[in-house]
């Protein structure tokens, strides 16, 4: 079964840092872009961060850089999502995608699979 699946959301205080985690199963993520994005409460869904495939290269929203941090572990076949600094605008479902492409509006340019998400609240 080809799945792609998060963890660590929850609930934090603004100010506060949370750890995102995009496991695969039933499919090697080392030849895929991977990427990260968010849907706020009536909002559309954007573009949070990017990794290639080696993990050399990365890119972020300017709203979450110096704040967030992608990463990936080959061995564990993961890609995390650090972060930092927390505000109530970073509230939303996050998901991960894996697919092909480099595009500076939408990261991977082809989406092959999508993880389900899972919900950051930042709230006092």
């Amino acid at each position: 079964q080809l799945q792609l699946v998060e963890s660590g959301g929850g609930l934090v205080q603004p100010g506060g840092s949370l750890k995102l985690s995009c496991a695969a199963s039933g499919f090697s993520l080392d030849t895929y872009v991977i990427g990260w994005y968010r849907q706020a409460p009536g909002k559309e869904r954007e573009g949070v961060s990017c990794i290639s495939s080696g993990g050399t290269n990365t890119d972020y929203l300017d709203s979450v850089k110096g704040r967030f941090t992608i990463s990936k572990d080959i061995a564990k076949n993961t890609v995390y999502l650090q972060l930092n600094s927390l505000n109530p605008e970073d509230t939303g479902v996050y998901s991960c995608a894996a697919g092909r492409g480099w595009g500076l509006s939408r990261c991977p340019r082809a989406v092959e699979y999508w993880g389900k998400g899972v919900l950051v609240t930042v709230s006092s």
